[in-house]
């Protein structure tokens, strides 16, 4: 009867320290898969910003590449202006007018017989250039800013604070 009661504690004794270890090892399985779920979340979330980041860096690269492109249009276009006017094929002319103090509307021979229109100096005409150059530059940085605001700045989450 000893050796019954010593083999039923023993083969209790073996099914219990078996039921502990196979409790820890279905423990151990569920932390892992827990543990895999939440890397693979953070995978994916690191994908998808990966994706945006990527995707914004395309937008900012064909921004840039349309402006720098419209810039060197302008650029080229005002080069070949001051070619043609270099070379007397263009004239630069201004809108002016010349106001008569205290004449009559009735008098006659107050005008200049035969007056061209009003030319720019020749020794303006460069900084005229350099002016229409700085202008193009200013306008394509401008709308490549504005770009920039529309593609990136606000398309961010607005954050909704009370700050006074």
């Amino acid at each position: 009867m000893r050796l019954l009661i010593v083999q039923v504690l023993a083969a209790l004794l073996f099914a219990g320290s078996t039921w502990f270890l196979f409790d820890r090892v279905l423990e151990q399985r569920d932390t892992a898969r827990s543990e895999r779920d939440q890397a693979l979340s953070e995978r994916d979330a690191v994908i998808q910003i990966a994706n945006q980041i990527a995707e914004r860096l395309a937008q900012a690269a064909a921004n840039d590449n349309k402006h720098t492109e419209e810039l060197s249009n302008a650029l080229k276009a005002n080069q070949d202006l001051r070619a043609s006017v270099g070379t007397g094929d263009q004239r630069l002319f201004i809108q002016a007018n010349c106001p008569a103090a205290n004449v009559r509307a009735d008098s006659a021979g107050a005008g200049v017989a035969d007056a061209g229109a009003p030319e720019l100096a020749a020794n303006a005409r460069p900084d005229y250039f350099t002016l229409r150059d700085q202008l193009a530059l200013s306008k394509q940085m401008i709308l490549g800013l504005q770009d920039h605001i529309r593609s990136f700045c606000i398309t961010q989450p607005a954050t909704t604070g009370t700050e006074k």
